[in-house]
């Protein structure tokens, strides 16, 4: 009778007929943390064709990105994301920066023969989001596949709300409403980081959070914002300069001040291209909530509302059943054959935040393996970036109703 069989054989094993998919990150702190959970633990949950392989992150500081990279599994640290580009184990180049340099780097790995996985927004203006989502098409006929980070369509809730509409569950759409609330802002002493800065973060709450509803809203409806009526307002427009580097959401500020350049606050309506109306609200000055974002839609036929703060669930009302005993009701989104479930928890074992990111992980593997195109696209953020200018217009030109440009 042979031996027990160690770990590291099992895992071996476990590897055989799966070859290697190198991943190089660019940039460690929030984003970073979070991509990196989903990349470690993808490959050990899903059955995936490729083996996710954390092989290099980059960051300017030598020290710091070393110990990120201690801290979230990654081999190797570099300090040019150009020298990470070039490494011949990299396959697919991970984007967690700020905005202001999501097109450079995207176009150089996509040059460079690798895949490319950014965060959202995808940048910070229209133009670089062209010639992001050009370089991607141009990529794609060699192959190569090129995804944004937009990780609320893979909570299991908001793909199950995207199949019920798909199917047909709502009839046709009346309404559709979304808003992304912070508070992490309110307090005027926080300091100006980076997403403080047009030159660096593209906008303010429009960017950060209404990037992520309007990409929300048009993926559960299943059709695109087509014009927009907007209103923005920065409520601080100084605050301390950074004294020192900052960590996520936190940082420390000192004694002199600076301009804020963004927005602190968005609010707009809008038309979907079948008519429906919709409404948008995005804002880090929502005291007391700390990330509640919430969709619902109406048809005639029926209505869907999830909430953030409630991720394994969706409400559900049926129109067309009896008024007798109609109503909302609770689906709880644990089922094995509901989106992403087959992998996880028996029913009522509930999921949180950073599975969607390991779900994002998974959808990108099997694209490459399948020499598929994931989404969204570079395309589809291209149009989000669309969007969120027409936004910005609109708000200049006193709420003038603002057409999205094609």
């Amino acid at each position: 009778m042979g031996q027990p069989q160690q770990p590291d054989e099992a895992q071996a094993g476990a590897a055989a007929g799966r070859p290697p998919l190198g991943v190089g990150m660019v940039g460690y702190a929030f984003m970073g943390a979070a991509h990196s959970q989903g990349w470690r633990t993808v490959g050990r949950v899903f059955d995936l064709p490729r083996r996710p392989v954390l092989a290099a992150v980059c960051g300017r500081d030598a020290g710091a990105v070393r110990a990120a990279a201690d801290r979230l599994g990654w081999a190797a640290a570099e300090t040019d994301w150009r020298a990470l580009i070039s490494r011949e184990d990299v396959d697919v180049v991970d984007i967690c920066t700020p905005g202001d340099s999501h097109a450079e780097i995207a176009v150089a790995a996509l040059a460079a023969g690798k895949h490319v996985l950014c965060e959202k927004p995808l940048a910070n203006t229209v133009e670089e989001a062209e010639a992001m989502a050009e370089a991607a098409q141009a990529a794609a006929e060699r192959g190569q596949v090129a995804m944004v980070g937009f990780n609320y369509r893979r909570v299991p809730a908001t793909s199950l709300a995207r199949k019920m509409v798909a199917e047909g569950r709502l009839g046709t759409l009346r309404h559709i409403r979304v808003t992304y609330l912070q508070d992490w802002l309110v307090d005027k002493e926080f300091p100006l980081t980076w997403r403080l800065r047009k030159e660096t973060a593209g906008s303010g709450a429009l960017g950060d959070l209404g990037a992520h509803i309007v990409d929300l809203a048009q993926y559960v409806a299943g059709e695109p914002v087509v014009g927009v009526s907007a209103l923005t307002e920065t409520f601080v427009r100084e605050r301390p300069l950074l004294s020192g580097s900052s960590s996520g959401l936190s940082a420390a500020g000192g004694s002199e001040l600076g301009a804020v350049t963004v927005d602190d606050a968005a609010l707009f309506t809008g038309r979907f291209a079948s008519g429906a109306l919709a409404s948008f609200e995005a804002t880090r000055f929502a005291t007391g909530r700390k990330n509640s974002l919430r969709i619902e839609l109406n048809g005639d036929n029926g209505s869907l509302a999830f909430d953030l703060e409630r991720l394994n669930e969706l409400s559900y009302h049926d129109a067309t059943e009896p008024g007798t005993h109609a109503g909302f009701r609770r689906i709880l989104v644990t089922e094995p054959d509901h989106p992403y479930l087959e992998a996880w928890w028996p029913p009522g074992h509930g999921l949180g935040y950073e599975h969607t990111f390991t779900h994002q992980a998974r959808d990108l593997v099997h694209a490459i393996a399948d020499g598929a195109q994931p989404l969204p696209s570079f395309a589809d953020g291209l149009q989000v970036q669309r969007v969120l200018a027409a936004v910005e217009e609109s708000a200049e030109k006193n709420s003038v109703y603002t057409p999205i440009a094609s």
